[in-house]
């Protein structure tokens, strides 16, 4: 009995010793592995819409399409001159983030009109220059065809639900506080409440990381 005791003792020193080793070398080639390969220890989910080709009017009266924010980290909100309720409230939570990032040339704010009607370019002008007082380079707002303003809330930045879809003319309003962020790949990679200040402090977190990526 004391033979096979004292046998099965330095066995299993011997078993534990080896789970160690093996402990220490798998370790070691993660630590290496991830080294390596950027993004390996932190693997990104995959992205929640994917920006759809567009062209739009700014404040200027330019022309202005997916291609020139091709390589820029920027975010999209959806709004209208009129709104006396959301849309102050969530331009007025941007504006710390347009502060923040706008002599970051690889940064935008892209803000979409819900009222295209009304919102002309020299209203949007008139917004961008006297109640907001943004450079036009760094804060862009933009009205077109408000079919293709609604699609690009609905199938590009996934701020309003597609289903909206059914209500037609007058009857389809899109009203969101959302703003979706967008990597240089034209990856909408998350979604935030604007009327929030503790979720613009994520974003705003979140967009310095993501102007260290590469496009």
């Amino acid at each position: 009995m004391l033979c096979i005791l004292a046998n099965f003792a330095p066995m299993s020193r011997r078993v534990w010793f080896y789970i160690g080793f093996f402990a220490v070398l798998v370790v070691g080639f993660f630590l290496v592995i991830s080294y390596t390969i950027p993004g390996f220890a932190h693997p990104k989910m995959p992205p929640i819409g994917i920006v759809q080709p567009f062209a739009f009017y700014n404040q200027d009266g330019k022309t202005v399409t997916n291609q020139d924010v091709k390589g820029k980290v920027y975010v999209a909100t959806f709004f209208f001159t009129t709104c006396t309720s959301v849309c102050p409230r969530l331009n007025s939570n941007l504006k710390p983030v347009y502060t923040e990032f706008k002599a970051e040339p690889e940064f935008r704010i892209l803000s979409f009109t819900c009222d295209p009607k009304r919102d002309s370019v020299p209203r949007l002008k008139w917004y961008s220059d006297s109640i907001l007082k943004v450079d036009p380079q760094n804060w862009v707002f933009l009205t077109g065809n408000k079919d293709s303003l609604y699609a690009m809330a609905r199938h590009s930045y996934m701020i309003d639900d597609p289903r909206n879809e059914t209500q037609t003319g007058e009857t389809d309003f899109l009203h969101t506080q959302l703003i979706a962020l967008v990597n240089k790949k034209g990856e909408v990679v998350k979604i935030y409440d604007g009327l929030k200040p503790s979720e613009i402090k994520q974003m705003q977190g979140e967009i310095k990381k993501l102007l260290k990526e590469d496009s």
